[in-house]
């Protein structure tokens, strides 16, 4: 099996900066994006003011997620996931995105389900490697929870999307075929990650890109202890 590279003393030294530093700029993002959605609401543009507040609350979901699984999510995952509701609400609603630019759609929910694929295989394969909980999930149901967790979290999102054009009357689905194929989407990048995180796991020594996903993961969250 593998083993981590150690980290030198000047990259020990510098991680808590780094740290600090992304919590800052995780935290000053939220309250300015939620300031904007205020103001937003305060002039009556609903669109935007739901757009905005849209950003803010998906870049708390890492967050949540994390603490309820007891660890740290990269920052990262945060702005991927106010990039994702920004290109979707904002460019793809109130710029009108999604007609000018037919893949934008196909575009954002490919790379949605590979982003939530990651971030399902990190949070199961840091619990399988907690030394505290004496678990011994095997490769193939990490890739199952994996494709599962991505697949599920585009389920919600188009939930969310009914509920605006309900609600607001927004165009977000523009049909029934249209939100199958979103789904498609998602469980395609899902199912990329599940497959390449059993291959990643049966054979600690096969180069993938996930590698820097889980190293980094593991650096900031330094009390998984990783067997």
């Amino acid at each position: 099996m593998k083993t981590r590279p150690h980290s030198t003393a000047t990259e020990q030294d510098s991680t808590p900066l780094v740290l600090r530093a992304e919590l800052i700029f995780g935290v000053g993002l939220k309250v300015i994006l939620l300031g904007g959605a205020s103001l937003e609401l305060l002039s009556g543009n609903w669109m935007m003011a739901v757009a905005t507040a849209g950003v803010a609350l998906v870049m708390f979901v890492p967050v949540l997620l994390g603490y309820g699984f007891g660890v740290r999510i990269p920052l990262e995952f945060e702005t991927l996931a106010a990039v994702f509701v920004f290109a979707a609400l904002f460019l793809g609603e109130v710029q009108g995105y999604y007609v000018r630019y037919w893949w934008w759609d196909i575009a954002l929910h490919g790379a949605s389900g590979l982003v939530l694929g990651i971030f399902g295989f990190l949070l199961v394969h840091a619990i399988n490697e907690h030394e505290d909980l004496e678990m011994h999930m095997k490769p193939a149901f990490i890739g199952l929870f994996t494709f599962l967790f991505a697949v599920g979290f585009g389920a919600l999102w188009e939930l969310f999307e009914f509920a605006m054009d309900t609600g607001l009357g927004t165009t977000m689905q523009k049909s029934l075929h249209d939100t199958m194929i979103d789904l498609a989407l998602d469980a395609g990048g899902a199912l990329v990650i599940a497959i390449t995180g059993y291959y990643y796991l049966k054979d600690r020594t096969t180069q993938s890109f996930l590698e820097r996903w889980v190293a980094h993961f593991f650096e900031i969250n330094r009390r998984l202890s990783r067997r």
